[in-house]
């Protein structure tokens, strides 16, 4: 039997629990909290995964987990505003380098790449350059 969807309507007519996830944690306080993820259009949302390899090839074999079944992540995430679950989620942003080594110490006195740069910012700064240029 084919299930049907409608054009206009992303999501399957029927929606079918995703049975137990692995949710990623991080430690807290009191325990563990479920991390919560940005969708590329930056809403927040719960993720789940489906299997412990789908977890560790997304988010690395370091990351500690919880199984808790789709409606009690739902329920977990609820009373923070989040209502999207994402479940095994395929995008996402590489981890933030390591910190880069520090810059080697300038010389004080005249920098040559600064000339003609505004160190002061902000919307005064702006009209004070422009009234300057025009005026």
């Amino acid at each position: 039997m084919t299930e049907l969807v409608c054009g206009d309507d992303p999501e399957p007519a029927e929606r079918f629990p995703a049975g137990p996830l692995f949710v990623p944690v991080r430690p807290g306080p009191s325990g563990h909290a479920a991390r919560l993820f940005r969708t590329p259009l930056g809403g927040r949302t719960a993720v789940g995964f489906t299997s412990e390899r789908a977890l560790a090839a997304t988010l690395g074999p370091g990351q500690p987990w919880i199984r808790l079944a789709e409606p009690a992540l739902r329920a977990l995430a609820a009373p923070l505003g989040v209502a999207t679950v994402t479940v095994d989620p395929q995008l996402t942003a590489p981890a933030p380098a390591s910190p880069a080594a520090p810059a080697p110490a300038r010389r004080p006195g005249w920098d040559a790449h600064a000339v003609g740069v505004l160190r002061v910012t902000g919307a005064a700064a702006l009209v004070t350059a422009l009234s300057y240029w025009i005026g």
